[in-house]
């Protein structure tokens, strides 16, 4: 099966670095895309997700850490590398507290730059439907400690948007969402990649067993209960978010 190539925003008002760094990712497989400023690259996002954000911390009118959240905001699953000439503790600080992934410092060395944007991509991609938003946040965090991407959508509509622009390993699904019942998404991901792996949730027990039992006898791979037993969540998460088989060895896209 084919797969499409990662794609990398790169943000940098210093124009020459900008194009040196796109032109080594496009010559790498990936698709790069850059901007100069925090405007230009919302509307980049306006086309498209991007899995890997490269953002310069200092740049006129939008800073790369606002830049950020805007992304965030808009594509959670979006890994971001802060890149900055002002590197010191409270930068690199308030970056990870806003959910960046690193804190890189200039003069960039594009070989452990490139390094660390394979081992983004390589971190599997969890898409987490459930329109309890600060549950999301906090199972975004809890999943980002653990080495995962993750995305975020409340409705169905964002959950059909997620579900069509990237390939997740895992989707928890929440049972009760604005706009569709947990079935519906569950078949919208069948339908878009039949090997990715579901996790149906739902704090309604009794009344949504027989629905749940549904979905497992259509293939669904595990069922949460809220509140969470989180250590078990996590256990479960870690199984399911195992490579492919045919992907086991392979070299990342």
């Amino acid at each position: 099966m084919s797969h499409e190539p990662a794609r990398i925003l790169v943000v940098d008002d210093d124009v020459d670095i900008c194009h040196n760094l796109s032109d080594i990712l496009t010559d790498l497989g990936y698709h790069a895309d850059m901007a100069h400023d925090g405007p230009s690259a919302l509307e980049l996002l306006q086309r498209g997700h991007y899995d890997v954000a490269l953002l310069d911390y200092k740049m006129p009118g939008m800073d790369g850490l606002t830049l950020y959240r805007e992304i965030r905001r808009r594509h959670a699953g979006t890994v971001a590398l802060l890149v900055t000439a002002y590197a010191s503790p409270a930068t690199a600080e308030e970056a990870l507290a806003a959910g960046a992934w690193k804190v890189v410092a200039k003069p960039v060395d594009f070989s452990s730059l490139l390094q660390l944007v394979e081992q983004a991509i390589d971190q599997p991609l969890v898409l987490v439907v459930d329109d309890d938003k600060d549950l999301c946040a906090n199972l975004w965090d809890l999943f980002r400690d653990q080495g995962y991407r993750v995305s975020l959508a409340h409705d169905a509509p964002e959950a059909a948007e997620q579900i069509r622009d990237s390939r997740h390993r895992v989707v928890l699904i929440d049972m009760r969402i604005p706009g569709a019942t947990g079935n519906d998404v569950f078949r919208m991901v069948r339908e878009a990649d039949p090997r990715a792996r579901t996790i149906v949730v739902t704090g309604y027990r009794a009344e949504m067993d027989p629905l749940i039992d549904q979905m497992v006898a259509e293939g669904a791979d595990a069922v949460c209960y809220k509140p969470f037993d989180v250590p078990q969540l996590l256990s479960k998460l870690g199984e399911l978010a195992q490579p492919h088989a045919e992907e086991a060895g392979r070299a990342p896209d």
